[in-house]
């Protein structure tokens, strides 16, 4: 059986050596785990769009310039992801989770302490080589 891609647009939100984060819900794929906010890309708009539409929805910010920062096809047996992961450093407003999740700022350095979705760890590798 072949299973469907999820296409999502990720934005590392980056403020000196700092990465905001949310908390996935509890009852979502990979709950209750660290991520970096973002969303599925939907089939009329390109990933830029689809990430100032989810970072808008999901912690209320503009985001006015982000730059490519690299992607990743990770299978998790249930379903296969594909993530556009941008680096947002340029953006209007202060995040914060508008969907009830828990949110932190977090020390690049910290990452690899939290628990993130396995799809994020080359994310965070990355990150770290600076």
């Amino acid at each position: 059986m072949n299973k469907k891609q999820v296409h999502v647009a990720v934005g590392v939100i980056k403020f000196d050596q700092q990465i905001f984060l949310t908390k996935r819900a509890d009852h979502v794929h990979q709950g209750g785990k660290w991520e970096f906010p973002g969303g599925k890309v939907e089939q009329d708009e390109t990933v830029a769009q689809a990430l100032s539409r989810e970072l808008k929805e999901e912690i209320g910010i503009n985001v006015l310039s982000c730059q490519p920062f690299m992607k990743i096809s990770h299978d998790y047996g249930d379903k296969c992801v594909l993530l556009d992961v941008f680096i947002v450093d340029n953006y209007q407003g202060q995040p914060s989770a508008q969907e009830g999740q828990e949110e932190r700022w977090v020390e690049i350095a910290e990452l690899p302490s939290l628990e993130f979705p396995k799809a994020n760890r080359a994310i965070i590798d990355k990150l770290l080589m600076g």
